[in-house]
């Protein structure tokens, strides 16, 4: 009989907040018990003990931050109601929530994040006009997080969670660079800096609250159990949160049914790009290129509850709700850009869709005829080459290598043909050198990567804002059982079936790979189609949020008539 109250748990001020959440059954009793148990882990004389350590021997810098948690069941709370809690306690504007549902499953992991203790925007009326790396290489690089013995953490526990929009490409490759109207008025990048996390790991089934205990100068033993109890105090009051019944649903007025979406090109517009890129790729100027169209779609509803529709119809390897303050970045994305996991970084190519079929024989005589595509097997194989060269410019070139090519991964609507081209990095290069090399992905951009970019920039003539461009973290570096240094995390998708709200209206941006054959009006169509599953995700929210407040309505009429 063991119960879990959070009425004895101390609520000190808000501190800046990241949540993760991880999960499944096996361990539910032992984790109720260390639920009731309220202790923070690793204890206090343990932090001592690391921070005593000598750090010679592997030539890394002495940590400053210890990470702590406190442990408790995530069987009574999701990650969207974590969110809407803390985001609710802080009295920051930022906030996020990173979930994922990895191809007909439900991911590991999932992140939830409100209060950063800072912001680092870039792009002209935001921030310095100037690739945005250099500077979150250099916040990120002034703290070191301890290797402490034994404790089991999820990949992120801190660092920048946000986005680089694919507009800062006039950075990473200048020769791309040319005049283009801002109509969005949004940064060109925009990340958030986490101190304090809390995670839900489905495999376990809890959630961690994590800090970090701040390493003082002084390291003297009362500085040091004074950082404690203030990551102690956070921790618990984030418990506190959490464990509350209340949970403030976001504020919806009421909504408006009918509104449509317009294009900033229109078709004429988009088939003159397909039909000028046709004409470069005979001249021999590029193979291939991937024009987009905006849409802009006035909606009334709050942009959390079309992330909490979206989730339910498009699960995705990536789903992410970002309120960046004065617009918020509502994604469903199927790509990963790229990663860096088990000393490897990682990027996957995907090009070739085809639907999902009605039964299981459809489905799969559906995934043959994808997998027999000539057309979606010439284009994906000239996407992996490029991937390759990607993370050559990077990696060893010994250790660069096809993990799997053309595997055929089946999503919620669509079924993709999947790669996965990963290697070593050099030892004179970082993760940030192989973010820029990747950025942004051949499957938005085209082949060969610059030129193609370079005629898009000319088509387009107006910024495409974070379509196309990446979302997720950097986290802290750290160090190993030896003291030599460990890169931190890093975990980025493309910015595909993504929506960013402001001021009442969804813009949603698609395109499509143009090669020498496209037809016009197909691609077109194609754009389209790829747009169907977040404008009807629009739609149907609206919908369901209005019947729900008629039926509201009805019955306070009928309550006051009583």
């Amino acid at each position: 009989n063991i119960r879990c109250s959070s009425s004895h748990l101390p609520t000190p001020g808000f501190l800046s907040v990241l949540v993760i959440v991880q999960g499944t059954l096996t361990a539910r009793y032992r984790v109720f018990a260390m639920a009731g148990a309220r202790a923070i882990v690793p204890s206090l004389e343990t932090v001592r003990s690391v921070v005593d350590k000598p750090h010679t021997a592997g030539g890394g810098r002495k940590p400053t931050l210890v990470p702590v948690y406190r442990q408790i069941s995530s069987d009574l709370i999701t990650p969207s109601a974590a969110y809407l809690k803390i985001s609710a306690h802080s009295a920051s504007d930022f906030s996020f929530l990173f979930e994922s549902a990895a191809t007909e499953q439900v991911g590991r992991y999932s992140f939830v994040g409100a209060g950063p203790r800072r912001i680092l925007a870039t792009g002209p009326g935001h921030g310095p006009a100037a690739d945005p790396l250099p500077a979150l290489e250099e916040e990120l690089a002034r703290h070191v997080v301890a290797h402490v013995p034994g404790l089991q953490l999820p990949p992120l526990t801190g660092g920048a969670i946000g986005y680089v929009g694919y507009d800062c490409v006039r950075y990473f490759e200048p020769k791309t660079a040319r005049p283009m109207e801002d109509v969005l008025g949004i940064p060109e990048s925009l990340f958030m800096l986490f101190d304090t996390v809390v995670a839900f790991d489905r495999f376990f089934g809890v959630v961690k609250v994590i800090s970090y205990v701040a390493v003082p100068e002084d390291a003297s033993s009362r500085s040091l159990e004074d950082e404690y109890e203030k990551a102690r105090a956070t921790i618990n009051d984030l418990v506190d949160v959490l464990n509350s019944p209340e949970i403030e649903l976001p504020t919806q007025g009421p909504i408006v049914l009918g509104q449509e979406a317009k294009s900033n090109i229109g078709r004429e517009g988009y088939e003159a790009h397909v039909t000028k890129l046709k004409e470069h790729i005979v001249r021999g100027d590029i193979f291939q290129a991937v024009p987009s169209q905006r849409f802009a779609r006035p909606t009334s509803l709050h942009p959390f509850n079309i992330y909490r529709h979206l989730r339910t119809v498009n699960p995705s390897p990536y789903l992410f709700y970002v309120n960046c303050k004065d617009f918020q970045i509502v994604g469903a994305s199927p790509e990963l850009l790229v990663k860096s996991e088990d000393g490897r970084v990682i990027t996957h190519p995907i090009a070739g869709t085809v639907k999902r079929g009605q039964t299981p024989e459809e489905d799969q005589r559906l995934a043959d005829e994808l997998s027999s595509s000539l057309k979606d097997r010439a284009e994906h194989v000239m996407l992996v080459d490029l991937a390759r060269n990607d993370i050559n410019r990077v990696g060893d070139p010994f250790t660069v290598r096809v993990d799997r090519l053309m595997v055929v991964e089946k999503f919620s609507h669509v079924q993709h043909l999947v790669s996965q081209v990963s290697g070593v990095l050099r030892s004179d290069k970082t993760r940030f050198d192989a973010f820029r090399s990747v950025f942004p992905a051949g499957t938005v951009s085209g082949a060969p990567k610059v030129r193609a970019m370079e005629l898009i920039a000319e088509l387009e003539r107006e910024k495409r804002g974070v379509y196309a461009g990446a979302v997720g973290y950097f986290g802290y570096g750290g160090e190993d059982e030896h003291g030599n240094p460990v890169e931190g995390a890093m975990d980025t998708c493309i910015a595909l079936r993504t929506m960013m709200t402001k001021d009442g209206v969804a813009y949603l941006q698609a395109g499509g790979g143009i090669v020498f054959d496209s037809d016009e009006h197909d691609e077109w169509q194609e754009t389209i189609n790829k747009l169907s599953a977040n404008m009807q995700c629009i739609t149907s929210a609206e919908e369901l949020f209005y019947h729900q407040q008629q039926e509201d309505s009805a019955t306070a009429k009928a309550k006051a008539a009583q």
